[in-house]
């Protein structure tokens, strides 16, 4: 069975990425895939402001990473850019962190002038961690969720259609492991 780790990545309690995470999970999970959501608001910002990787929850959330076969990162916008928190955890992984996997970013936001921020901001700090296939990038505007940040009805069409890519690409094999089974 394929996992997928989701890092959802706003500081805020009342997070709209965090929430598109979590339906997303939610999606995954009756898609027959083990899917985990870690909100990276919850670690202990000293020893990941530190990058401290032998802290127990830092070394438990970088291991949760190497484990899965597939990552999505939910971000807020902030200032046409992905969350400094994110920045923070991706930071302290190490180079090829992402090798093998499938990643689908994942942004939210209240204006879609923002919506290149994945593509020239996020998606070469993924391609240098060694992702072997980031998907298209989805950015979900604030608007899109209700009051209870629950996706409306077309961005819950959308997202069918962009997790049914993400498990499919889970379910590629990927050129690195290809190429180590060959070997």
């Amino acid at each position: 069975m394929a996992t997928v780790l989701a890092l959802s990545s706003s500081p805020s309690r009342s997070s709209r990425s965090a929430a598109v995470a979590e339906y997303a999970v939610t999606a995954l999970r009756s898609g027959g895939v083990d899917a985990n959501h870690l909100r990276l608001r919850e670690l202990d910002p000293g020893p990941l402001l530190a990058a401290d990787t032998t802290h127990p929850e830092i070394e438990s959330a970088v291991r949760a990473v190497a484990d899965a076969d597939g990552i999505l990162l939910a971000t807020p916008t902030y200032k046409a850019a992905y969350s400094g928190l994110l920045k923070v955890f991706l930071d302290l992984l190490s180079q090829f962190a992402f090798a093998g996997k499938a990643v689908l970013p994942i942004a939210t936001g209240g204006s879609p002038a923002h919506v290149l921020s994945l593509d020239y901001g996020l998606r070469p700090v993924v391609h240098s961690l060694g992702a072997w296939h980031v998907l298209q990038s989805l950015f979900v505007l604030d608007s899109q969720l209700d009051e209870a940040l629950r996706p409306g009805e077309q961005l819950r069409s959308t997202l069918e259609g962009v997790l049914g890519d993400f498990t499919h690409a889970l379910r590629t094999p990927s050129r690195t492991a290809t190429i180590a089974r060959s070997a």
